[in-house]
């Protein structure tokens, strides 16, 4: 390994990711959590990336979320 190290030549490159994600704090149910987690282990994708992949799924295919209220 060099002592130093010349990075006057070096091209500067912009992060191809920058920009494509949006970060969000968002809070999920414990059991909703656990679940991703689990398909996680069995995928070995994180657990935030099978949400992500998840809801992109919803919204390409444009679900509604249908929900009855019981008294």
């Amino acid at each position: 390994m060099k002592k130093e190290y010349d990075f006057s030549k070096m091209k500067e490159l912009k992060n191809p990711y920058a920009g494509k994600k949006q970060a969000v704090g968002i809070n999920l149910s414990a059991e909703v959590v656990d679940y991703f987690k689990g398909l996680a282990d069995e995928t070995g994708l994180p657990y935030q990336k099978l949400i992500d992949l998840y809801l992109l799924d919803c919204a390409k295919k444009r679900k509604k979320l249908t929900m009855k209220w019981v008294a």
